[in-house]
This record gives C-alpha cells, structure tokens and sequence, in this order.
C-alpha cells in the first residue's frame, strides 16, 4: 500500500514537538476537553440516566488526570457547554462527546414528500480552523458536515494498531512512549478485501497494544471509528498516521489527521489506555496544536464518493469468484432455514415453548438466488449497460480507461469522461485545463472545453482571460482531489480563487434531481437518507398489531439478525406506551437474506414487520423503530424513530 504524507519537518510546534519541556516536564499548551461520551458502548448497551451520568462522570475524570499529567494548563468541560469561540482562547479542543448543533439537519420534501434536499446538522462552523482531537465516532459527528475526510467508514475499531507511519513525530515525542510491538495474526475481516493490497495479504502484522480492553473481548466496550483510507492522503493537508484492528481494510484510518482535525480513533478512556497509548496521545495533542488557524482545504462533502481505488473493487466484482459466493451464501442460508423452520415447526407441534429464533424460521421462505445478469447490474451498474455478461471484458474496461474516470456525481459512480478520453488527457493531469482553457482562447470546442472546466474546477470565471490568468498563477500548486470532489485545486489558503467550495455547492444544487415519488406511504430514498420507515396501526377483527414498513435504496441493507460476532444493529419495535390492558407480543419478520456465512441476515429494497398487540382498551399506542443501515462498504449510525396511534 502506498500512502502520500506531508512533509513533517516544516511544522515542528517549538517548545513541544521538538522535544522541549518545561521544568515539571509538561507541555506548555492549554487544552480544552470537552466530554460527554460514557464508558460503554452506547449502541449495544442500555443503562439507566444515571448510570450513563456516572460513566460519563468517571470518563472526564480519567481525561482529566491524565492530560494534567502531560500540560500545564487543561480546562475539562461537558459537551453541551461548548460554544466554538471557546476553542480560541486554547491551543487544542478535544472533542469526546456532543456538542450542541448550530444548524439542524435539513430535509426539504416536495408536494407529495418527496426529498428534495438533504444537509446533515451542523455542529461547528464552516471555518472553524482551532485544532482539534477527535475520539472515536466524534470525528464524524464534528466534522463531517464541514467537509471532514474523518468520516464514518466503520464502527469496528479495536485495541490493536498496525501499519503505524513508526517515524512520525507522534510516536517519537516530546514524550517518549517507549512503545513495544507484538506479531499478532492479520485480522480476519482484512481478507475479505484483498483486492485492495499490492501483493499476498500476510498472515500477520506487526502490532501496537493502544487499549487494554477491546469489544471483542470485553463485552459493551466503546467501539472505535475507523475512517476511509481512498483518497485520505489526496490533498496536502491530510495525512495517514496509523491503521488498526478492525473489519476493514488494512489500511483503513485509525489514526489520522485532515487539516486541523487528528482523528484517534480508539475508543478507551484513559482509564483502558495502555501507558504507552497515553503518551502518544498527548504527543498527537503536541502535534496539532501547530495547525491552529489552518483549517481543512480540501472537503469531503461526500462520504461516499467513488475514487479511482474503487476501480480494485469493480474488477474483482466482475468474476466468477465473488457471484458464487453470493449464491452459495443464499443457497446455504435457504437450506439452514428450511431445516430450522421444521424444527421450529416440531417444537410447535409438540407444544413446547418457541424461542424467538424459532418464531422467525416459522415464516421463512426460500430466496431465489441472484442471476449473474442480476448481480452484474447491482454492483457493475454503468459498466453492465456497456459490457453486459461478458466478465473477460470487464478487466479491460477499467483498466483502458482508468485515466478517464470520473467519481464526482452520486455514491460509488465511476463514469467514462468521454471529453477527456477524447483528447486522451487524464482527468488528474492539469495539462487537461491547459488544453481547455487554450481551446476558449482560440473558439475551438467551447463546449467541450466549458464542460471540463466546470467539472474538474470550483472556479466559475466567465472569460477565458481570466482562466488563464488563473491558470498560469497557481500552475505549479495544482493538485487534484479526488475524495474532495474530483477537482484541481490550489495549495494554500482556502481563500485563492479556485478553493471556494460554495461556488461548487452552488452547481451542484440547481444540477440536482428531484428524487422518486411516494409509494406506499414511505418517502422516497437517496444516498444521503437511505432508509424511509412508516408505520399504521391495522386492525383485523379482533386483531390489532403495529405494522412497520420500511424502504430501503438501491446498494443498501439493514440487518434483521446479526450473529454474535458481528457489531451490527439488527431492526427492532418495542412498544414504548401502551394503554392498559393492552400488551405487545413477539415483533414479527418476513424472510431475511444472508450476508456472508457468519449467519447474520438482511433485508434490501425493502420489509414489513409486524408487532401484534392483544387486550382490550383505549389510549395511545406508541412506538420506538430502531435499524443500522450499511451499504458495501460502510455502515452508517443506527438510528430510530417514534410513532404513536390511538387505540
């Protein structure tokens, strides 16, 4: 794997970063904590209000003992109390718990409540440039709305780091962590994606202990975020630091930094770190505090957004391989569940008690499994119209054109630029503007030339004069981002012309379409809100019972039962306020399909679920949905949503 990494000697913090102390030896940085986040993982566990205070008491309390132990000056504060012009007035912030939104998320819906618009709440401001730490899932909740590449890739983080840049100053000092090393065995989930290695995946790495408990081993532990590594070092002020153990790729962040935001990925409170570990972490804090007042340049608006890495992806998908292990998944899960649902129908012939287990086998069905027409157009998707069942041809495709290209539009799109391709410049070579730029100044292709400048720029000049003076000013400080949008930008401050990611915003939302219409109840999907749920009260008789519905985009899923070793959140209805005299029985599923072997199932495209209710009385009914929503590659925050009735 090969990982581009700024320069490190130019940022030495003086007083701190290279090595100096002062006499108690501590660092002379004034830190800001700003907790919030309890002791346990808070997706899986359900503890009382107050036992969520006491762990999030004990948590700041850990933090704050241990960064007085490494600088001189620490304020500790919750989360809810934090306004961002705090941070001006410290060196560092560490973000390790909620912080109050400055802007709610925005859904806005057409006549018949379609989405139209989606923007994701905002915590801090679009220029906030204080350094700031980042534990855990924080790195998303602070960051991503602002255009953070420490996005959410998966919530599997644990104890271990491997692939650790071991000379970068974080690891060095000012604090010496002495740090040992094990070999331990390659993660497991690592194979699953071997086409992203270069050469023979290992069977064992060399690793750093950062925690001394993990959620493998311990039980409702805090889960650790791990954050996209395709395109994480495209742009000059990001930077890989370390990867660790996890269900991801190899080279999946960890530890990282994007402009002033170092993401620590690890989970554990002072309290679980190794000694080892908390010396690195306040070297991380020693480390950023010289990025204050740099801010992010470029900005990942899109968590999904394909970069040329996929391309590893797509050419593996389009084998033999990868389909008849889709269809060996089915087939082995269709004959688990035609023998578990006679046994399930023994157990009720018999009388004897049914496990929740066995009430959902009562009503499998068999899944037919994906033809190869069928599974080439899911994950193929552009390539398919083009290529169809050919698999030879596949390979070719991508690799003719992989200089041509372009993720910038939707979720993992790759897409030939047939403009590009037809001057035979890749679209990451500048000599493409050159070449565009030079073709306004003559007349010759206009709108060709046009197009590619208003795809690969933020620029939006209206005369050739002035692209070319653009041009030939910041040349030699061009550089092309892709997880940043696809675009050449300038190296240097967010302000030079070419950098401004509003004028973007801006093309982007009058190209924008509106999203399908409303079927059955439910809002229609997108990318950005892949699930919609709905639920009605439906009465049969004497029956009554909550019936869920839920849709679900295109490429993702939700889980309707997950196996033990995996850290997924399967859907669930519980009646949260019933009237008296009424109780809720056993939620019950349709047919679910398998994700791999481990017997963790799924439902795609969409599921009605049904929570039967028996009694008799009046009053409102009321309900909590809960459901994980992951795609291929990354498995977004469980979420939830009430509803109540009138009984």
């Amino acid at each position: 794997m090969k990982y581009l990494f700024v320069s490190l000697c130019c940022f030495m913090l003086a007083g701190c970063a290279s090595g100096q102390l002062n006499a108690d030896g501590k660092a002379e940085l004034k830190v800001l904590y700003v907790g919030g986040n309890p002791d346990f993982d808070t997706f899986t566990v359900k503890r009382s209000a107050e036992e969520r205070k006491a762990s999030v008491k004990n948590r700041m309390e850990a933090f704050d003992v241990m960064l007085h132990d490494y600088f001189d000056s620490v304020a500790v504060i919750n989360g809810m109390e934090y306004k961002p012009e705090m941070s001006e007035n410290y060196d560092v912030t560490i973000f390790d718990g909620p912080i109050p939104e400055l802007k709610p998320a925005i859904r806005e819906t057409d006549a018949q409540g379609n989405i139209t618009r989606y923007v994701r709440s905002q915590l801090l401001p679009d220029d906030f440039d204080c350094a700031a730490i980042t534990i855990g899932s924080t790195g998303e909740a602070v960051g991503r709305a602002i255009g953070s590449k420490n996005d959410w890739y998966c919530l599997c983080l644990d104890a271990h780091a491997h692939h650790m840049v071991e000379d970068h100053p974080i690891f060095k000092g000012p604090f010496d962590p002495h740090m040992t090393f094990d070999t331990l065995p390659t993660p497991e989930d690592a194979y699953h994606y071997t086409y992203y290695y270069d050469g023979p995946m290992p069977d064992s790495l060399r690793m750093w202990r950062v925690q001394t408990k993990g959620y493998k081993t311990d039980d409702g532990f805090p889960i650790g975020m791990v954050s996209r590594p395709w395109g994480y070092t495209d742009s000059p002020d990001a930077e890989f630091i370390s990867s660790g153990v996890c269900a991801k790729t190899l080279d999946a962040v960890a530890i990282g930094r994007h402009g002033n935001f170092l993401t620590w990925g690890f989970a554990a409170s002072p309290a679980y770190m190794t000694e080892e570990a908390k010396a690195v972490f306040a070297n991380a804090v020693c480390y950023i505090a010289q990025f204050k007042g740099k801010g992010m340049l470029a900005r990942k608006y899109n968590d999904r957004i394909a970069t040329r890495e996929y391309i590893r992806e797509l050419i593996y998908l389009a084998s033999m391989e990868p389909y008849e292990e889709r269809v060996g998944w089915t087939e082995q899960a269709n004959a688990e569940g035609v023998q578990k649902q006679a046994e399930a129908r023994a157990k009720k012939a018999r009388g004897e008690q049914l496990s929740n287990e066995d009430k959902y086998y009562l009503n499998f069905k068999p899944q037919k499994p994906m033809t190869l027409a069928e599974y080439l157009q899911r994950y193929e998707k552009e390539a398919y119209e083009v290529l169809g069942e050919d698999l030879e041809a596949y390979p070719k495709y991508y690799n003719e054109n992989r200089d041509y290209f372009y993720g910038g539009e939707g979720t993992y799109v790759l897409k030939v630029d047939e403009d590009c391709k037809a001057w035979g410049i890749p679209n990451n070579d500048k000599r493409l503007l050159d070449k565009a730029i030079s073709c306004l100044e003559k007349g010759e292709e206009v709108e060709r030339a046009q197009r590619i400048l208003n795809r690969y720029t933020l620029c939006t000049f209206e005369t050739p004069e002035e692209w070319r003076q653009w041009y030939d000013t910041y040349e030699k400080k061009l550089f092309f981002t892709e997880a940043g949008g696809w675009v050449f930008m300038v190296d240097g401050p967010a302000t030079l012309p070419g950098n401004d990611y509003h004028a973007r915003e801006k093309k982007q939302a009058e190209a924008a379409e509106k999203t399908s219409e409303e079927q059955s109840g439910l809002k229609a999907t997108s990318p950005e809100e892949p699930v919609s749920v709905a639920a009605r009260l439906v009465r049969q008789g004497n029956d009554c019972s909550i019936e869920v519905k839920f849709r679900i985009h295109p490429g993702f899923h939700i889980y309707a039962k997950v196996a033990g070793e995996d850290a997924y959140i399967p859907v669930a209805v519980k009646a949260s306020q019933l009237p008296e005299g009424v109780t809720a029985g056993t939620l019950v599923l349709p047919t679910a399909q398998p994700l791999g072997n481990s017997g963790t199932m799924i439902y795609e495209e969409q599921a009605t679920l049904s929570l039967p209710l028996s009694g008799s009385g009046t009053g409102t009914v009321a309900c909590t949905v809960t459901w994980q929503c992951c795609d291929d590659h990354v498995c977004m925050p469980p979420a939830s949503r009430e509803f109540s009735f009138t009984l």
